[in-house]
Parts: C-alpha cells; sequence; structure tokens
C-alpha cells in the first residue's frame, strides 16, 4: 500500500504550477487506471533541446527551463503527459518502445492527446555552438557533441538527404 503523497514545493511559481500539472495528471491516471502510482522526483535542470524527459528506473522527471518559460501552455497540455506516460507505460508494462503503443495507448485514453514523439518549439534561445558540415546538399550544422565524436574518430555522418559522408571541407564529400 503506498502511502499518502507529499506535496511537492518550488520556489519558483511557474515550476510549482508545473509540479501540480504532474500531480493532476498522476490522479487523473490513477482514477482511470483504477491504481494508485508512486509520485516520481520532479527536476527543472534538463539543458538543451529536449522538454522533458523521463527517467524509468529513478522514477524522474526532468524538465527544461529555458523551453518551458516559453512554451508554459504547451508544457501543461502536453510535455507533462507525454513524460509522465513514458513513466507509467514503464511501470505498467515493464522496458517497452518508448513511444510504442503501450505509451500512445496511454497518452490517448488517459490524457486525450495525441501521441507525438517530439515537439515543434524554437529551440534558437537554448541552441550550443554548432560546426559547419558539408555533403552535396550544401551546409549542415551537427552539434558541439557530434562534432567531438567526428573528431575522437568516434563516428561519421553521412546525410540523411543524399546520404554521402559529412565532412569539414567544401567539397571534400565529391572525392569519397
Amino acid at each position: 500500500m503506498l502511502k499518502a503523497h507529499s506535496a511537492v514545493s518550488f520556489q519558483d511559481p511557474l515550476h510549482q504550477q508545473m509540479a501540480q500539472q504532474v500531480e493532476h495528471c498522476y490522479q487523473v491516471a490513477e482514477s482511470k487506471l483504477g491504481k494508485r502510482f508512486a509520485r516520481p522526483e520532479i527536476a527543472f535542470t534538463l539543458r538543451g533541446k529536449s522538454a522533458g524527459t523521463a527517467h524509468l528506473q529513478l522514477n524522474k522527471l526532468r524538465f527544461n527551463p529555458k523551453l518551458l518559460n516559453d512554451n508554459q501552455q504547451a508544457f501543461l497540455d502536453d510535455v507533462i503527459p507525454h513524460e509522465i506516460c513514458h513513466l507509467l507505460a514503464f511501470q505498467l508494462y515493464g522496458r517497452v518502445k518508448p513511444h510504442g503503443r503501450e505509451w500512445q495507448s496511454l497518452m490517448q485514453s488517459l490524457y486525450g492527446r495525441v501521441p507525438r514523439t517530439t515537439h515543434s518549439f524554437d529551440t534558437r534561445a537554448v541552441e550550443g555552438k554548432t560546426f559547419e558540415y558539408h555533403c552535396q546538399c550544401g551546409p549542415i550544422k551537427l552539434s558541439i557533441r557530434r562534432h567531438n565524436k567526428v573528431v575522437r574518430g568516434e563516428t561519421q555522418y553521412r546525410c540523411r538527404r543524399c546520404g554521402h559522408q559529412l565532412s569539414t571541407k567544401v567539397g571534400e564529400h565529391l572525392r569519397k
């Protein structure tokens, strides 16, 4: 038997509003599924272009505070239910595909949301340094993380459109 859920408290009013939405979503899930769920830890420490992540084994949700600030309603309506459904799918079904049929079914049946795998937020404010690579299609920007993998020789990337290997030198892809 799970104990009563203690209220999570954040100093930031927006973070507190998001925590309240997490609680509301869990109450909806419990009501519709007839089952109680342990509440996740909530953090606003995510960086980069992701709006949120669910850490399944840790029962933890992390949200991007910069994207939250610019997309508050979308977080309430879509991001929070999206991430909660990952945790619920794991707790109900074990290890399943991240955006598989179990997750999709929960998004639709619990929250009436279209199960989208990615957001369409403007991420220019959170973009890190990029490096220009080239292929037949023209210049392509890679993140610093991907660039460093190329530099360390861990991987090479190919253009999704033309299939040629990306290069830091203009025209080099033509010689390969």
